[in-house]
């Protein structure tokens, strides 16, 4: 589509009730992002009340029609996805607009690619638009949907405001808070006060509003719309030692959800045998068929009982926002043998049903193809809108998990998608730890879900096997027997990927924030070209690679894998745009490092060609000018690396490659990565410059 323009949903598809609008962008550099907003409108062209105004603190809107689903990977990099069920848009509201904002003084020109997609609930893709003449704007509206004698159209907009998003907010009468970053840092501390003294979350949940009350409109803080938590000025400096800055906090939404605490409360046990009562317990599993029941019972029986859970899996499939049942162990007609998936969900709104058939593998088995035909035959007859599969492996783009024939004379189409275990547990996760439930129980019921997924005897443990070819790969790397071309290559290259976004998706719910691979292919090109060039790298350079970026970090997170040598490496490249002499700046960051092992190798980049200096972190304590360039070398940045044995087994297990590489992830992290992006301790005047 071209700016301006506009188009009928209904006469693009006929599956438009409920839609998946995706922004996107890229960088030369991989870096650079936006937070994406929507507002709903009535038939003034303003918000009913704040609460209309839906963004990354605010995630869902209109009841539930509309729900920021985050990033997800693609082929070339992320897109930030937005689930509209357009069957259940409040009345009042004539149209939806969608935007997105940068932030830190950043602008749109400094992005490329800057792109809107829109596809039906069955994942056809239906509209593009491409933004132009962004370059001076930190806010731009991408488009709208709006209603047209009863049907939803969609325009293209592609306009930008220099005021950034308050200024955008603020038209469309978002009533912007200047006093709520304050309030939220004291209510921060208040919290975290209260968890250091032990108390259950149980204790500290509000009680549930009763029904048919509303909520008082959330006044949006002005961070939402003008800068980030994290980009919030900090106090004025004092005399005396640096008192540790808290980590900043994107601001909170006006009803107080419940979460996790950091600390546990003491067990009552007489002793460490006493094993705690759980209300989905694995003893007893003894088979793949038990495995397999039980873990789709428990799935799907939180699914309905939580509904940000259920909502949270199943709004980027299609599925309304409305009334979940779910069902196991069903029987349906087909042919001579009737079938029984594992598991059926059914969404209820408006008396329109969503269903959804669900085929469920578990401690690693493969999904069987003549399977998931039966149930597409099934599901196509029957009028049901989606097969999801859920099991220990990774989907990726352009190379489907299981081939399945679509029969083109049937009016209906039924979608196939895909989840792993690694991404429930990832959703269940960033819901109790960090984003919160609306009571208790819900927490409670979330968190017995996380212990049973995670509990080894489960069967859920995500992706844990990197294939057939692996040994078969090593070996012929290290007799330098392996031939470019090799299609052992290419399947050791898709299984690193599944492996690297499984290891982004952990590390994500573990830290609450943004944890996706970089990709550096040019947009657009094809996934399967991609991947054979990288299969041709490996049998050439015998190496993996891989970047990862995680939201509030310096740069990106380097992975190697030498297959020839059996290291791990993992890495970052820290800017150093800091004043002062090259020995103070090298000094700070040797200081910021006191608590990093001292096997960390540090490397000083230099403006130029040519390598800088490096050495060890024990080596360069008492003698930090080491690593200070010769000849006036202009230091652009520090690249902080640790190595480990890399595993031989191609599975989970102690000496798995797939165990080590999740270990070297964690170590880097807490021991490096962590410490760099804490402030670094004040400097006394002895060392400051004074030239």
């Amino acid at each position: 589509m071209v700016k301006g323009a506009n188009v009928g949903l209904a006469a693009l598809s006929e599956d438009v009730g409920s839609v998946m609008v995706s922004l996107g962008w890229s960088s030369a550099t991989g870096e650079g992002d936006a937070d994406v907003s929507v507002l709903l409108l009535d038939g003034d062209g303003k918000v009913r009340s704040d609460v209309d105004f839906c963004f990354y603190n605010n995630p869902v809107a209109g009841n539930g029609s509309v729900q920021l689903l985050g990033k997800t990977p693609t082929a070339d990099g992320s897109e930030d996805r937005i689930s509209f069920d357009l069957d259940a848009v409040p009345e009042e509201i004539d149209k939806v607009v969608v935007a997105a904002s940068r932030y830190g003084g950043s602008r749109f020109g400094e992005l490329d690619d800057l792109r809107l997609t829109l596809a039906d609930s069955a994942g056809d893709g239906l509209v593009r638009f491409a933004v132009e003449e962004a370059d001076e704007v930190s806010a731009v509206i991408f488009g709208e949907l709006y209603r047209r004698s009863g049907e939803w159209k969609f325009r293209a907009v592609g306009q930008g405001y220099a005021s950034g998003l308050a200024g955008l907010a603020t038209d469309y009468g978002v009533d912007i808070d200047d006093d709520a970053a304050e309030e939220d840092a004291r209510e921060q501390g208040e919290q975290g006060h209260e968890q250091e003294q032990g108390q259950e979350y149980a204790e500290e949940a509000p009680l549930p509003e009763p029904a048919g009350q509303p909520t008082a409109p959330a006044r949006v803080p002005a961070q939402a719309t003008g800068a980030r938590a994290d980009d919030v000025p900090a106090a004025p400096a004092q005399d005396g030692p640096a008192a540790p800055a808290k980590p900043a906090r994107r601001p909170r939404t006006a009803k107080k959800k419940v979460t996790l605490p950091r600390t546990t409360r003491k067990s009552l046990a007489d002793n460490e045998s006493w094993r705690s009562a759980r209300l989905f317990p694995v003893s007893a599993l003894k088979s793949d068929r038990e495995r397999e029941t039980r873990a789709t019972s428990v799935v799907l029986s939180v699914m309905a009982q939580v509904p940000e859970f259920g909502r949270r899996l199943t709004a980027g499939f299609g599925a309304p926002a409305g009334r979940m049942e779910t069902f196991t162990e069903v029987t349906l007609p087909h042919g001579e043998s009737p079938r029984r998936p594992d598991g059926v969900v059914r969404v209820e709104r408006a008396g329109k049903l969503w269903t959804a058939l669900v085929e469920t593998k578990t401690n690693g088995n493969a999904l069987k193809p003549d399977q998931v035909q039966a149930y597409m035959d099934i599901a196509a007859r029957r009028g049901y809108e989606a097969v999801i599969t859920l099991s220990n492996d990774v989907a990726l783009d352009g190379s489907p998990l299981v081939d399945v024939r679509i029969d083109g004379r049937r009016k209906h189409k039924v979608a196939l998608w895909h989840l792993s275990w690694a991404e429930v547990v990832h959703q269940a996760q960033m819901l109790i730890r960090h984003e919160g439930v609306g009571n208790a129980a819900h927490a409670w019921l979330l968190q017995e879900l996380l212990h049973y997924l995670q509990h080894e005897n489960s069967g859920c443990h995500g992706f844990q096997n990197m294939g057939a070819a692996w040994v078969p790969v090593r070996r012929g790397i290290d007799d330098e027997t392996l031939c470019q071309g090799d299609a052992r290559a290419l399947e050791v290259i898709e299984n690193w990927e599944r492996l690297v976004r499984q290891v982004c998706l952990r590390l994500g719910g573990e830290l609450g924030q943004k944890v996706l691979p970089v990709q550096r292919a040019r947009r657009g090109s094809d996934p399967g070209a991609r991947r054979a060039e990288l299969a041709d790298h490996l049998c050439e350079q015998g190496r993996l690679n891989a970047e990862i970026r995680i939201e509030g970090t310096p740069g990106v997170l380097a992975i190697t894998a030498d297959l020839r040598t059996g290291k791990l490496r993992t890495s970052i490249e820290v800017p150093s745009a800091e004043p002062g002499y090259p020995l103070s700046r090298v000094k700070r960051l040797i200081r910021r490092l006191a608590e990093a092992p001292a096997d960390l190798h540090i490397e000083t980049l230099v403006d130029g060609p040519g390598a800088g200096p490096r050495g060890t972190l024990e080596r360069l304590r008492p003698e930090p000018a080491d690593i200070v360039p010769k000849g006036g070398a202009q230091i652009t940045g520090f690249r902080l690396s640790l190595f480990k044995g890399m595993g031989s087994g191609r599975g989970s297990a102690e000496t798995g490659f797939i165990r080590s590489v999740d270990e070297a992830v964690d170590r880097f992290h807490a021991q490096v990565v962590a410490q760099v992006e804490a402030p670094a301790p004040r400097r006394s005047r002895s060392e400051e410059p004074t030239g």
